[in-house]
């Protein structure tokens, strides 16, 4: 292969940062690594996102223990993604959230995605003998639950198909506050391999809708004005966007997915290169918008040797159809 399989070379230390962005309301952010957001209630502490081992969630609890002691009672996964869920043990929290899709997708692919992340971010699974086993919700809903911290009201809401078919965003109402996971990103490339091109640009206009003041994106800053918030929902629409159109627009010409994928990197590498993990993603993002686009709705399950076999075409010079 001509270059590294995806983030198997980042191995720098990120510098996390541990910002207030509204009263009582934390981002755990770490230089483009996954997010984790924070919401300290008046009796309790809800955590969305567990980041990808107890390990390494430890460091988290760690952050949250320096400004309260109030019990981690809620965990709210914004997916089923291994590097968002399978620290989740760490915190002991008694209810584990997620949206009705997400549990049936961990059913469907989450053992396959925890193999297949592992190999692409041993990084991001320091301490992975520490996991116990796939992250399982105790509770689900279909479109959106509305939890109470106390006096503070937490809106859960199943946003639509985007970043995956069940993406869920925590959204506090009075703060105007949003947790948003990786439906969007913020000077990081949106991973899309699981995604739905189609339905993305509709999902944001939701969250645009909402009109936050203040966002932990899923990777990326921490947003502390409604115009970051902004810029972050163009940016993410810009990408996913732009992208869809180039392979759409090759693929139902007949190219082959190489083709398709050169042409992509070339279109999007001068506004979006210097983005956090485009070389990782760029593979992955090409080979299921060429399904989209040939009309598979249903993302394909990545294993590990399927990411293997996709990132030898499409990045060690093979001729491969995906």
């Amino acid at each position: 292969m001509s270059k590294g399989f995806a983030s198997t070379a980042d191995l720098a230390e990120k510098r996390v940062s541990f910002d207030e962005i509204g009263p009582d309301l934390y981002a755990y952010t770490a230089e483009g690594d996954p997010n984790s957001g924070v919401i300290v209630g008046d009796d309790a502490v809800m955590v969305v996102d567990a980041q990808a081992t107890p390990a390494m969630a430890e460091d988290v609890i760690a952050r949250i223990r320096r400004v309260t002691d109030k019990p981690i009672r809620w965990l709210v996964l914004s997916h089923y993604h291994a590097v968002r869920v399978l620290g989740a043990a760490a915190y002991r929290a008694d209810h584990i959230v997620a949206s009705a899709a997400t549990r049936a997708l961990i059913v469907e692919r989450g053992a396959a995605d925890m193999e297949s992340e592992i190999g692409r971010f041993p990084r991001l699974f320091r301490g992975r003998d520490t996991i116990p086993g796939l992250t399982w919700p105790s509770l689900t809903f279909a479109r959106e639950i509305t939890l109470w911290l106390g006096q503070r009201e937490v809106r859960i809401l199943h946003a639509g198909r985007a970043h995956t078919a069940g993406d869920t965003v925590v959204w506090l109402p009075r703060e105007r506050v949003l947790f948003a996971g990786d439906t969007v990103e913020f000077g990081a490339t949106p991973y899309c391999g699981d995604a739905h091109f189609t339905d993305w640009p509709a999902t944001l206009a939701g969250l645009r809708a909402l009109d936050p003041v203040a966002m932990v994106p899923g990777r990326g800053a921490a947003l502390t004005t409604p115009e970051d918030c902004r810029r972050a929902i163009e940016g993410t629409e810009a990408f996913t966007t732009r992208l869809y159109a180039l392979v759409r627009a090759y693929a139902q010409r007949g190219a082959p997915l190489k083709e398709t994928y050169d042409a992509a990197m070339s279109a999007l590498r001068p506004d979006f290169g210097h983005w956090v993990i485009f070389e990782h993603c760029m593979p992955f993002n090409v080979s299921r918008a060429y399904d989209e686009a040939l009309g598979i709705d249903r993302p394909r399950v990545w294993t590990a040797a399927r990411d293997l076999e996709m990132w030898r075409a499409l990045e060690g010079g093979g001729t491969g159809g995906g």
